[in-house]
């Protein structure tokens, strides 16, 4: 079985996170793209994710590691939903690291030139249901 290529895309992004390469990251965000930061706090706009992204980066000492678990890819219309599992490493401020998964969700657009733009960034998934 091929890989699909939003796999590919989101492999580029978790890259592009770890090594805090901003303008490539944002090369697979539609402009009206949003971000879920955390539970009630969403970033729009490819400036504010951006800008979101880097204040992650920081809070987390530049040292986020994003890699990806299993995956989902269910295509509709132009769309896509993607359920995943997104494995964060980052440190736990003691000289260790600490190891987490989620299970998020994505919903990528395809656009006329063949790509794949993320438009919604959840990486908490159904767990913002827990967050009131």
């Amino acid at each position: 079985m091929s890989t699909h290529p939003i796999r590919q895309v989101i492999e580029a992004c978790d890259k592009a996170i770890s090594d805090r390469d901003f303008d490539s990251l944002m090369a697979h965000y539609a402009v009206d793209a949003a971000l879920v930061i955390k539970p009630g706090m969403i970033a729009r706009g490819k400036n504010d994710i951006r800008k979101a992204f880097i204040a992650i980066s920081d809070y987390f000492q530049d040292q986020l590691v994003v890699k990806q678990g299993e995956m989902q890819v269910i295509e509709g219309a132009q769309d896509a939903l993607v359920i995943m599992e997104t494995v964060l490493h980052f440190p736990d401020g003691q000289g260790g690291t600490v190891t987490t998964t989620r299970r998020a969700t994505y919903v990528f657009r395809h656009e006329p030139d063949g790509r794949w733009v993320c438009t919604i960034d959840n990486s908490y998934g159904t767990s913002l249901l827990d967050h009131k």
